[in-house]
């Protein structure tokens, strides 16, 4: 089993920064994308951002210039610097990991509990 555990969440001023962090443990095969989502109170959870095993990145445009996702293979994990935060990125981010467990294993999503970003002066 993967386990998923985010952390960095807070309180920050409009303009603030912030950043969010994400690691995976457990049995782990391979790690393929890992990616940011948030949902905000009566909407829908959205994708922030995605990082690829490779590199490659995609960001929301709402994020474009505003947010960095990076990660680091070497301890499964995944960040996700937010700056110039603005009211509306206040919601519950939350990290999902695409992995297998062992050799053999279907891909599957994996999901942390949600760190609680606020956006408040």
């Amino acid at each position: 089993q993967v386990q998923v555990v985010e952390s960095g969440g807070g309180l920050v001023q409009p303009g603030g920064s912030l950043r969010l962090s994400c690691a995976a443990s457990g049995s782990i095969f391979n790690i393929y994308a890992m990616n940011w989502y948030r949902q905000a109170p009566g909407k829908q959870r959205e994708l922030v951002a995605g990082v690829t095993s490779g590199g490659s990145t995609n960001y929301a445009d709402s994020v474009k210039g505003r947010f960095t996702i990076s990660r680091n293979n070497a301890n499964n994990s995944v960040y996700l610097q937010m700056s110039s935060l603005k009211p509306g990125d206040t919601a519950l981010y939350y990290c999902n990991v695409q992995a297998r467990a062992f050799p053999g294993a279907v891909r599957r999503n994996y999901w942390g509990q949600g760190t609680q970003v606020t956006v408040s002066s």
